[in-house]
């Protein structure tokens, strides 16, 4: 059982670690991580943190955020034309 448990935080380690740059799909803000507070070591162990414990809501808030964009650009490509 620990095997399961420590797979599962290094997974969420390193999904925060690969997420960091691409954290503003994650909130419910339009803004993106350029635009946001300047990267410190500490927000970016912060991240890695939360991701370590809850990389599935993570996940699944991500996809989410990436669809709606994904339609939103889609929606905005086919106006335009």
């Amino acid at each position: 059982m620990n095997t399961y448990i420590w797979l599962f935080l290094l997974f969420g380690a390193c999904f925060g670690t690969l997420s960091f740059t691409h954290r503003h799909l994650f909130s419910e803000g339009p803004q993106t991580a350029a635009s946001s507070a300047p990267t410190t070591l500490g927000s970016r162990l912060f991240w890695v943190m939360v991701c370590t414990f809850l990389w599935p809501i993570m996940l699944l808030t991500g996809l989410n955020s990436a669809l709606i964009l994904a339609k939103r650009k889609s929606s905005q490509s086919s106006s335009a034309r």
